[in-house]
């Protein structure tokens, strides 16, 4: 690795909806068929509730989670079924393979890592069926292992020690705008995605050279 553009050191990415790209509609379409909930509050209950937080977090196990979903939600399936509904949200598309090339020429010139907030069933499923695009990164930090879920600083935090960086060497992206507040707050030059042209327009104005790669 040669020394990139002064000021930043590491380059961060979200996973989710930038590396890979995911549809909660896909599970929550299909987990209607086994229970009485409407859409809406099946997709507030699963992808934006507490028990979600937690179980990114680390907190609950897989099967503890199933078990509270199951009740709480009323459903009539069992964990296997549940496990393959569950994780079968993601896709790559052409916006992810162009990031992930935008990814491989930086890596000639900087740290490169991405930051997910995911849970254990997620990430065993990412780890099996995207290799190539997991391993392609320097760091790889996941909510679930790390303990916390961005927007917490702590997250940022660890990242930044484990890369060796301060924070106002570290560029991040994230199609969250409250998860790029988070890290902005810390230091970190946060910008919100939305493409791979904004991406590239980002990171030259915070003096990071792409390169040919």
């Amino acid at each position: 690795m040669t020394d990139g553009a002064p000021g930043i050191k590491a380059v961060i990415f979200d996973l989710g909806n930038v590396l890979v790209d995911f549809d909660h509609l896909i599970a929550a379409r299909k987990i209607l068929r086994h229970t009485s909930k409407t859409p809406e509050e099946l997709f507030s209950f699963f992808f934006d509730s507490d028990i979600t937080r937690l179980f990114e977090a680390g907190a609950i196990s897989a099967p503890d989670f199933f078990l509270k979903v199951k009740e709480a939600a009323g459903l009539g399936l069992g964990y296997e079924e549940f496990v393959r509904i569950w994780n079968g949200i993601f896709f790559l598309s052409e916006k992810n393979r162009r990031v992930l090339e935008i990814a491989r020429k930086l890596k000639n010139r900087y740290k490169t890592a991405f930051l997910s907030n995911i849970n254990i069933l997620h990430l065993d499923y990412i780890k099996e069926n995207f290799a190539p695009v997991v391993n392609g990164f320097d760091f790889q930090f996941y909510s679930c292992e790390c303990g916390f879920v961005k927007p917490q600083e702590q997250i940022y935090r660890q990242a930044l020690e484990a890369m060796g960086v301060s924070a106002n060497e570290a560029f991040y992206t994230d199609d969250r705008q409250e998860l790029v507040e988070g890290a902005r707050k810390l230091g970190i030059k946060g910008f919100v995605f939305s493409g791979p042209e904004q991406l590239e327009k980002d990171l030259a104005g915070s003096g990071v050279e792409i390169g040919q790669g």
